[in-house]
């Protein structure tokens, strides 16, 4: 039987998995990244929980981290319509189907990558 955490990372690579984009997690970024683009989820780190003392209960603020990649003469429209994409899709079902208590995206920091 998964994990709580695996449940829930398994839950949110499936909801990207279902943008146009490719979705990986935890792969290493391919040669050739897809014409719309490439997502590779990181599991990151859950940090230190929270404790609630009665009944007894730890609560992580887990964050995990996605990759978003795009190639093209265009590609900062590109990254932008796939970063809109993460968020409505993670904004369509903040508790990834009741999992967890909240999914948030911060503010993605572009960088440009020599392929």
């Amino acid at each position: 039987m998964p994990t709580p955490r695996e449940t829930i990372l398994a839950a949110l690579h499936a909801r990207l998995s279902a943008l146009p984009a490719t979705a990986l997690r935890g792969e290493v970024l391919p040669e050739r990244v897809p014409a719309e683009g490439l997502l590779i989820l990181r599991d990151g780190e859950p940090g230190e929980p929270e404790v609630t003392l009665s009944p007894l209960r730890y609560h992580y603020q887990h964050r995990a981290e996605i990759e978003a990649v795009v190639q093209g003469a265009d590609r900062d429209a590109a990254f932008d319509a796939l970063t809109v994409s993460i968020g409505t899709a993670l904004a369509a079902d903040r508790t990834l189907g009741g999992l967890c208590d909240w999914v948030e995206a911060e503010a993605p920091r572009p960088v440009d990558l020599p392929v």
